[in-house]
């Protein structure tokens, strides 16, 4: 079906108004906030995220998916964690 010559174009939705990207900037100030304001009173996703890439680093290995899902699914994860937040109170 041809469009017409005098048809007006559709207005791009990939295109936001600058009232509606003033609404994005202050949302996504607001997450930034509220994940941050998260993760310093869980200080265990940092221990999580750094015992991770720690032993990625010294491990150096080929399956790294799988390597992570070994990591992540370790039964012993919980008390290693649990340990390095006594020992990282204790130093505070």
């Amino acid at each position: 079906m041809a469009t017409p010559p005098d048809a007006q174009p559709l207005p791009d939705p990939s295109v936001l108004s600058p009232a509606k990207l003033e609404q994005l900037r202050k949302f996504k100030i607001q997450i930034r906030i509220a994940n941050e304001k998260y993760l310093r009173t869980h200080k265990e996703v940092e221990w999580l995220i750094s015992g991770f890439f720690r032993e990625i680093f010294l491990k150096r290995p080929d399956n790294i998916l799988q390597f992570a899902a070994d990591y992540f699914t370790d039964p012993r994860l919980p008390n290693k964690i649990h340990m390095q937040l006594i020992k990282d109170k204790s130093v505070a």
